[in-house]
């Protein structure tokens, strides 16, 4: 996985390094060294961004809710 994959997928989580940091409960600096490439993404690592990220590009995100008020 290249680091614009990587980046890429964590977009379409929505989520930011740090929640990535808190799921894999590992260093903060490790997964912006990765998002940099200056450390190399372990291939479970990568398999499992993968997977989650295209279930959320498959399942979108439901629209018809936009600009409604819920209270």
């Amino acid at each position: 996985m290249t680091p614009e994959r990587f980046a890429a997928c964590l977009a379409s989580l929505r989520w930011t390094t740090i929640d990535l940091t808190s799921a894999l409960q590992c260093q903060l600096s490790w997964v912006e060294a990765m998002e940099s490439g200056q450390a190399e993404i372990p291939e479970d690592l990568a398999r499992w961004l993968e997977s989650l990220a295209r279930c959320h590009e498959v399942a979108g995100i439901p629209s018809r809710y936009r600009g409604l008020a819920h209270f």
